[in-house]
């Protein structure tokens, strides 16, 4: 008898599991202090400050302090940085944290796609299996260098599956805009509950982890087709919601114009309606024509593209370059590791700079520099978090990862923008800085235990395939 799909996923993640997964109590966050990493390169992504060779950068008390060839480590901890790149940690924009239990398993046939799958697992979830996946991605998400997280929460099916949700992301100690969504199965011309976000946002302050984590809106965007009863009312409910948003202050993101091959005008819709600005975060936007991104430039809405689960789904090849050409700040960003399998900024960064320069024809049409500034202070500025990080600068929360080039895969110190973007793999972060908490240092992460993280996540993932049967 040929074993089912979703069978021998579960089988193994029962295995995974096995006497590791036990009652957790998290790890303290590390306190910040005073450090000193030094004789590192250091690419501050600063065009006042530039890239500085055999540098310094202090940091006290979760604040950058000094940057330079010549720092006074008197006592500051002392990080050896010789052979090591230091830049802004790493920003990614839009990820579904939740579905990272469910890593590569969109599969090859349409009843096993990314959407059908992520479905059924999210119907059958509990608000502890939001917690453990999500666990799972910010443990990956530090691993990897990356430091602030726009996580799309797009599976609220109660108040408390969003408490969970962000409660693995305070433990972590990562920056994040936790943007509450809807959730898998909504059923046609149901939107959000705004009372729910609402006393979010009335209730901030128990879940900001002072400051860190900040309110944001996954809008569903406005009905689009013929004049009908229900596109009007949907149209109507749109219209409330934004305003309620607007009024709020909390910054939205929506999914729009996704497939390249959708027909142009979606983006239209949004500026006829008032519906962008610089408070609201475009995502995909593969079917925007040369029109509309002037649209989106003149309004000042940042986009977010993420070529590896774009080029993967089939949703067509990202238009980074021309967007960046017309005037908008363009960031870059995972989705969802259901598609992606994992979450290398550094890898995706590549693929979209390999893509873009195919396209044109030209190798160099998008540089390695340019590719990771959409990784580091364009992140920022999408994120409306440019003031305080995405580049390394007297003033700024000190948010900076360290990277090994003296892996095998790195061996030779030659340009290092092209190391990073090209050669950089995820065991090449040594250390990962957030807020001025050191959350991975030597390769190892500091305020977690990656055996409990995975063995919870695989908990998961073996009891909700029992649900979904």
């Amino acid at each position: 008898m040929k074993m089912r799909r979703r069978e021998f996923i579960a089988g193994l993640a029962g295995a995974a599991a096995g006497s590791v997964l036990k009652a957790q109590t998290p790890t303290p966050l590390p306190a910040r202090g005073e450090f000193v990493i030094r004789d590192a390169y250091i690419m501050t992504m600063d065009p006042q400050l530039g890239d500085i060779a055999t540098g310094s950068v202090r940091v006290k008390n979760g604040v950058i302090e000094e940057i330079g060839k010549s720092i006074n480590t008197k006592a500051a901890t002392v990080i050896d940085g010789r052979r090591c790149i230091v830049l802004p940690g790493l920003i990614d924009t839009h990820w579904h944290m939740w579905t990272t239990y469910m890593r590569s398993m969109a599969g090859d046939q349409s009843n096993d796609g990314y959407f059908p799958i992520t479905t059924r697992y999210g119907q059958a979830m509990e608000p502890i299996d939001m917690y453990r996946s999500t666990k799972l991605a910010t443990a990956e998400a530090i691993y990897s260098g990356v430091t602030t997280v726009g996580d799309n929460c797009h599976n609220v099916r109660r108040h408390d599956y969003a408490v969970q949700d962000i409660r693995a992301i305070q433990e972590s100690g990562l920056r994040c805009r936790w943007s509450y969504g809807a959730y898998r199965g909504i059923p046609a011309g149901t939107r959000i509950d705004m009372v729910d976000l609402e006393s979010f946002q009335a209730n901030w302050s128990k879940y900001s982890n002072d400051g860190l984590i900040s309110l944001g809106f996954l809008w569903g965007g406005v009905p689009l087709g013929p004049d009908t009863p229900a596109n009007r009312e949907g149209l109507a409910a749109a219209r409330k919601e934004f305003e309620i948003a607007r009024r709020l202050k909390i910054p939205m993101c929506v999914h729009w114009a996704s497939r390249e091959n959708t027909p142009a005008g979606q983006v239209a819709a949004l500026a006829k309606e008032n519906f962008l600005g610089k408070d609201v975060l475009l995502v995909h936007m593969l079917a925007t024509s040369p029109e509309e991104m002037k649209m989106v430039a003149a309004a000042g809405s940042p986009i977010s593209v993420s070529p590896g689960s774009e080029l993967r789904i089939g949703y067509g090849l990202t238009k980074a370059s021309a967007f960046m050409d017309a005037g908008i700040v363009v960031a870059v960003s995972i989705d969802s590791v259901p598609l992606t399998g994992n979450a290398n900024i550094f890898g995706i960064l590549k693929l979209m700079r390999n893509a873009e320069n195919a396209k044109a024809f030209d190798e160099f049409k998008l540089t390695a520099k340019r590719a990771l500034q959409m990784a580091t202070i364009d992140g920022a500025r999408a994120l409306g978090l440019d003031d305080q990080i995405g580049s390394l600068k007297p003033g700024k929360r000190a948010d900076l990862i360290m990277v090994r080039t003296d892996h095998l895969n790195m061996g030779v110190f030659t340009d290092p923008a092209h190391l990073l973007v090209e050669a950089t793999e995820d065991a090449d972060v040594d250390t990962v800085v957030v807020d001025g908490r050191i959350l991975k240092r030597s390769g190892k992460l500091t305020a977690m235990n990656p055996e409990q993280v995975m063995a919870g996540a695989a908990a998961s993932l073996e009891a909700v395939g029992k649900r979904v049967g």
